[in-house]
């Protein structure tokens, strides 16, 4: 008798995580919402930082260092972004200047170049994610190295995209799971 249990697919928690806050944020950046809200802070702590780090542990015990180390480290980022808009407001930090903000953003672009390289290997959907965040990350760090507007409503285009390219995922791998045959294709 086998003792080997089947563990749950933790990638659509953190892809669904990942998107909803990618998109909550980037109808701000496109310009439909004038302020970064409370809504996006409290995303970016609970479902795109917490949730993805709990999906990057989970993705851990079922042995995918790639789904471990995007999780966690996309997690990472959405709770390192609430802490750079939070930390200056508590008076605990100072506020980045346009281009330390631009590096910061450009090395999570590099990061992710290599994740979408890795990302070769998964589904044509899984691609574009990885694909899409690159040349978000590329245009978020333009935005604020040139201080360029347009540049931060086309990032937020982007960025919606992007994110719903995420959600989308997650849900058809949750549906494929859940009727063992492909409802969305992915």
């Amino acid at each position: 008798m086998s003792t080997e249990q089947k563990l749950a697919n933790a990638g659509p928690l953190g892809l669904m995580g990942f998107g909803m806050t990618t998109v909550l944020l980037n109808l701000h950046n496109a310009g439909f919402f004038p302020e970064t809200t409370a809504i996006v802070f409290a995303m970016g702590i609970c479902f795109g930082g917490l949730a993805q780090i709990i999906a990057g542990i989970l993705e851990f015990t079922r042995g995918n260092t790639f789904g471990t180390v995007a999780f966690t480290s996309y997690g990472c980022f959405w709770q390192s972004l609430v802490a750079i808009w939070i930390l200056p407001a508590l008076k605990l930090a100072d506020k980045p200047d346009g281009a330390f903000m631009g590096w910061y953003l450009l090395l999570w672009g590099i990061f992710t170049l290599f994740m979408f390289i890795g990302a070769l290997k998964g589904s044509k959907v899984l691609q574009f994610v990885f694909l899409s965040l690159t040349v978000l990350f590329v245009l978020l760090a333009l935005h604020n190295f040139l201080e360029s507007r347009l540049i931060g409503v086309i990032a937020g285009y982007v960025g919606i995209v992007c994110g719903l390219s995420a959600m989308y995922l997650a849900m058809a791998e949750v549906l494929h799971e859940q009727h063992h045959k492909s409802i969305l294709p992915f």
